[in-house]
């Protein structure tokens, strides 16, 4: 027993022989047939091999593209068996769901196999009872290791679990204990970071967010908004000016719960937008008519460090500017190197997620300092929400 709220692979016992289904993230970027990026597969590793070295007949459920129910042979998940083989540095068998259970019925303690599209059945996403027995009747186990399709409760993500005794593979358990210590028990003082373009994608989480963290950072193109609704004029700068009411109601809900919210008060503006355009760098208060507020000044930037090295925990989900365009990379990559060196000096926990933020982090060359990296986008948005995931619900004990 793990004493964890959920039960993981420790807590499975001899699976020698055991035929167990594991729902893993496959849903990788291809280019001229191969992974052009090979992240999601890496993190699958440590459960794939463990099981198969405990003698296991591992069976991976993924999903791969939007085939809406039909079978596509460019969204077939046999493109993926050559690459995950390579990595993984043993066979991969692919099995079709024709004639899966004889197929399946022919394989060996420690074999390896990728099942088929889960999304070429029209039920897979309407978490089919149907769809549910087919699969189930191919395993004995079920692990969900895959915690960026825990929002959707589908078959393979969510029916399964209450099919077969359930488990969280080795990623999900990380994923699921990283996100405990950063906004489930967080240790205090608490500070996160909130990219983005828009404020309308991210309206619940900040609502969240301010009665959970005692500072909440508010950078990218949503700054604007919370800018325009305290009398700034951002001149042409992207801003929901429709907002600023909803953003006026978020600041006066983190004034009651104690939440500081801090905004920038020097910016990098330009007239146009486009890779190294002349910049000035002003005052929230001189954005010209015709300027645009793209990136975090240096002294705002470095007033943000300071209030990190107050911090015992962060929670970073997008950029402070418009980090694709150099040089509006700036702040984020300063702030985000400041959390990576407080992070390894052992004074904060960092946890960080959504692809933008991977991005950046990357872009920075700090991902591998911080605490935990999800690679989930949609699920890590949904959990800082503080909505309840169906496909982790299902493995509560």
């Amino acid at each position: 027993m793990t004493g964890k709220p959920f039960k993981t692979l420790d807590d499975m016992g001899d699976v020698a022989g055991k035929r167990v289904l594991v729902r893993e993230d496959l849903n990788v970027p291809m280019q001229d047939g191969a992974p052009s990026d090979d992240t999601r597969l890496r993190a699958t590793l440590p459960t794939v091999t463990e099981l198969a070295d405990r003698g296991a007949v591992v069976l991976l459920l993924a999903h791969f593209g939007r085939p809406k129910g039909k079978r596509d042979p460019n969204l077939s998940l046999a493109l993926l068996t050559r690459p995950y083989s390579a990595l993984l540095g043993r066979e991969v068998r692919f099995i079709d769901w024709d004639g899966a259970e004889d197929a399946v019925a022919s394989l060996r303690p420690g074999d390896i196999a990728i099942l088929e599209n889960t999304r070429f059945f029209a039920g897979e996403e309407k978490n089919d009872p149907e769809v549910i027995e087919r699969m189930a009747k191919l395993g004995d186990l079920y692990v969900n290791d895959a915690f960026s399709a825990a929002h959707r409760a589908h078959a393979s993500t969510e029916g399964l679990a209450h099919r077969l005794p359930a488990f969280a593979g080795r990623q999900m358990e990380a994923e699921l204990d990283a996100l405990a210590k950063a906004l489930g028990s967080p240790e205090h003082p608490v500070a996160a970071v909130v990219g983005g373009a828009k404020v309308s994608t991210k309206l619940d989480v900040l609502r969240h967010l301010v009665t959970k963290v005692d500072h909440l950072i508010i950078g990218g193109g949503m700054a604007n908004t919370f800018l325009a609704a305290r009398g700034v004029n951002v001149g042409k700068s992207l801003c929901e000016h429709d907002l600023t009411g909803t953003a006026e109601e978020i600041m006066a809900a983190a004034d009651r719960a104690n939440c500081t919210v801090h905004l920038p008060y020097d910016v990098v503006v330009a007239t146009q937008f486009r890779p190294n355009p002349p910049t000035r760098t002003v005052n929230v208060h001189e954005v010209a008519a015709d300027e645009m507020i793209l990136d975090i000044g240096p002294a705002a930037t470095e007033a943000l460090g300071d209030v990190l090295k107050t911090c015992r925990t962060l929670v970073w989900n997008g950029p402070l500017g418009a980090f694709e365009t150099v040089p509006f990379d700036t702040a984020t990559v300063s702030l985000a190197r400041t959390a990576a060196a407080l992070t390894v000096s052992g004074g904060l926990v960092s946890v960080a997620g959504g692809g933008d933020t991977v991005a950046a982090l990357n872009q920075a060359g700090v991902a591998g300092d911080f605490t935990f990296v999800s690679t989930a986008g949609g699920a890590f948005l949904e959990w800082m929400e503080g909505k309840e995931l169906p496909g982790v619900a299902a493995l509560a004990r």
